[in-house]
């Protein structure tokens, strides 16, 4: 049986709700303009949105419309979520979104369109997710800017692994992993963007565990 369609608008819709729990801890931290959190909420409110205008659609159309629509907003944040957004509608060009390729969707969203490449070994089909995620969470479509930022490349990856492991056996509670990783992120040059981008890769990823968890 053909693997069930990933509902776009719920998944994107999870991380407004888990952004705008952090809202005041993203603005507080954002020390330039206190308002990095708003500005999340209603980036990723725009691609929810955008997701339920063409719910008929289909995935690539629905991705690429998101996209569309950020472009128009003025914030760092939308600009670089636009260009995960226009990557990911290319990489799925004539393909559903399913429990089985929505790591990819993940992946492609946080790198914010720029190339990556994993930064250490890791199983087939985790090392990909990892990198990117380094990247994204880091702003660069380079894994040395690690070195840079002083970020821990290791407690990313233990962080992204030990979420996914987690998963796989079952285990409700998988936030803790994620904390570590957010933790990891807070010495990049732009702390509140790594703490943000953290918070959306939990919930993306809390939506696609939650998929795995009911096709089991």
């Amino acid at each position: 049986m053909a693997a069930q369609q990933v509902n776009l608008a719920k998944v994107f819709s999870t991380v407004v709700t888990a952004l705008a729990s952090n809202r005041d801890t993203l603005n507080q931290a954002d020390t330039y303009n206190h308002d990095h959190g708003d500005n999340m909420v209603e980036v990723f409110d725009v691609v929810a949105q955008a997701m339920k205008a063409r719910k008929g659609a289909s995935p690539a159309d629905q991705l690429a419309y998101a996209s569309e629509l950020l472009r128009q907003k003025e914030s760092g944040s939308a600009k670089y979520y636009a260009g995960g957004l226009t990557q990911a509608a290319q990489q799925f060009t004539d393909k559903r979104v399913t429990r089985n390729n929505a790591m990819e969707l993940i992946q492609t969203v946080l790198s914010g369109g720029m190339p990556t490449s994993a930064p250490a070994p890791a199983p087939a089909g985790q090392a990909d997710m990892l990198g990117s995620l380094l990247s994204g969470l880091t702003g660069t479509g380079q894994t040395g800017a690690s070195a840079q930022s002083g970020l821990d490349v290791g407690d990313l990856l233990n962080a992204g692994l030990s979420y996914m492991n987690a998963k796989q056996r079952g285990e409700a509670d998988t936030t803790a992993p994620m904390g570590a990783l957010m933790s990891a992120t807070s010495g990049g040059n732009a702390p509140y963007r790594a703490q943000s981008g953290a918070v959306v890769a939990n919930a993306l990823m809390q939506a696609v565990g939650a998929l795995a968890s009911k096709n089991r």
